[in-house]
């Protein structure tokens, strides 16, 4: 059975992760590195918005024939991954952030690599994905903002760096829930730019 150190820590989660989670990053192990790239890739577009549903759902079955495996095990390791990349991009997680906790998850350390090299590549569409669906799914009540300088952290490229933190409150069916997010820079100005073509197209259509 499936379990965790006592004394690990997560960057992702304050609580420890369950064991179901240890179980399906550690069957990405299995996958072959081509497999494990292109598996990554699809779950990260998926997320992003580069892929609807109904696609995702069908290279999932096509990725699960490829592996001669059944497609309930892969649709677990999906949510997982699904469940983990939210939660990372919520916070703003550093690309060297995720690839410890994936590792400290069951991840191999040969395959890693690749996955804090994708991260970097679709940080900014992840954390404007998650925004914008918490827009959609929730109204916003109310937002609070404040920037501040990074002044330590294990990464040296980032200390000296702005950041924005937010706090939004949401309506979830009448009860206000917080909601906080950290965002660099450009990862705010790339936000903006969004909602701004946003705005014109709903004032272009009314």
């Amino acid at each position: 059975m499936a379990s965790s150190a006592p004394d690990l820590t997560f960057h992702f989660t304050k609580e420890r992760p369950g064991n179901q989670m240890f179980t399906d990053v550690k069957a990405l192990n299995k996958f072959s590195e081509d497999g494990f790239k292109k598996f990554v890739d699809q779950v990260l577009q998926f997320l992003i918005g580069s892929t609807n549903a109904e696609q995702f759902l069908s290279d999932l079955e096509s990725f699960a024939q490829e592996l001669g495996a059944s497609l309930n095990p892969l649709k677990n390791i999906t949510r997982t991954l699904l469940t983990f990349f939210k939660s990372a991009a919520k916070q703003n997680l550093s690309p060297q952030s995720v690839q410890e906790d994936m590792e400290n998850l069951g991840l191999s350390k040969d395959k890693s690599p690749y996955l804090l090299e994708t991260w970097k590549a679709n940080l900014i569409g992840l954390s404007r994905s998650v925004m914008a669906q918490t827009f959609m799914v929730n109204p916003l009540v109310d937002m609070e903002w404040k920037f501040g300088v990074t002044a330590a952290s294990s990464d040296m490229k980032v200390v000296g760096n702005s950041f924005l933190q937010l706090k939004l409150v949401v309506d979830k069916g009448g009860k206000k829930e917080d909601v906080y997010m950290e965002l660099t820079l450009p990862q705010f100005y790339s936000f903006l730019h969004e909602m701004e073509k946003a705005r014109t197209a709903l004032e272009y259509l009314s």
